[in-house]
């Protein structure tokens, strides 16, 4: 199944069932899953990242649970550890899945970026956090050309463009040479009343499942609610509730609107993948329970 291509990449929005999909392919390809989610890297954020590692069951997964938590990760670090761990499964024998929904980790592997090896640059993110976007992206403007809006479609990635064009204007930069995958794109599709259903009905069983409890762990740990703040969405709203920013309904109203706005950047991500690089994502209805 699918031997004409490097490597089959599941991919969708939030909650639209990648991991069951997946799985269920891999056991049928005799596969492993690569993991392409931002978040589910950091050791200690299960619930809030939804892992589902019991879903998994003998299938092997990787590119989960590398880093601790308050850690800083960035796609330059993933790009290297994909590779790595691709190259190991085919000198296995095996065939590989790419499986999640970080649209930017996908093109980065798939699609071979040739990234910057850049630092991060702690002093600087904090001067620029206290900017509003429109002055963070004339200065980004300013220092390179804007191609396309995927440098600033979040605070956070707007920040790091901004690190790496400073610094790119007085060091000399590295960077990554990787060969694109040919890939076979499969994408989960929903529609919009199902996902905004599936939404919320995940919110109210991850909050059930102790994701207040999660956070807070994380805090007790020592890992600084400014970091888990950075990642964004459940780790963003339900610290600003332990530390009082918000009511408990304020966190969670907050949540839902949030992650329904991150599925639908998620969906204009992956429908301007096939736009950017003229590539076909088959869209499939998901597995059913």
């Amino acid at each position: 199944m699918y031997d004409e291509y490097d490597i089959v990449c599941v991919l969708g929005p939030t909650a639209s069932g990648k991991t069951r999909y997946a799985v269920d392919l891999a056991r049928r390809m005799g596969a492993e899953i690569i993991s392409a989610d931002s978040r589910q890297v950091y050791r200690g954020m299960d619930i809030g990242t939804g892992k589902d590692l019991e879903e998994y069951g003998d299938v092997p997964y990787h590119l989960i649970d590398i880093v601790d938590a308050g850690e800083k990760y960035d796609i330059f670090r993933y790009q290297r550890d994909f590779e790595k761990v691709y190259k190991d499964i085919l000198e296995r024998g095996r065939r590989a899945i790419l499986c999640g929904g970080s649209g930017l980790y996908i093109e980065a592997v798939c699609c071979a970026y040739h990234l910057p090896d850049v630092p991060a640059d702690p002093a600087l993110r904090a001067e620029l956090e206290k900017y509003d976007d429109e002055t963070l992206i004339a200065r980004l403007a300013s220092l390179k050309k804007l191609h396309n809006h995927t440098d600033y479609d979040t605070r956070r990635r707007l920040i790091r463009a901004l690190e790496i064009a400073i610094w790119e204007q007085e060091h000399p930069v590295v960077r990554s040479e990787y060969l694109p995958k040919t890939t076979k794109f499969i994408g989960l599709n929903v529609s919009r009343e199902e996902r905004r259903e599936r939404i919320d009905r995940r919110l109210d069983e991850r909050l059930a499942a102790g994701m207040v409890d999660e956070v807070k762990g994380l805090l007790d740990k020592g890992v600084p609610p400014e970091d888990l703040i950075y990642y964004g969405l459940e780790y963003k709203f339900v610290t600003r509730y332990l530390i009082g920013e918000l009511t408990y309904e304020e966190m969670k109203s907050g949540l839902k609107t949030a992650i329904h706005q991150f599925a639908k950047r998620q969906m204009t991500w992956f429908r301007g993948m096939e736009r950017r690089w003229g590539i076909e994502i088959e869209w499939v209805d998901p597995i059913r329970s």
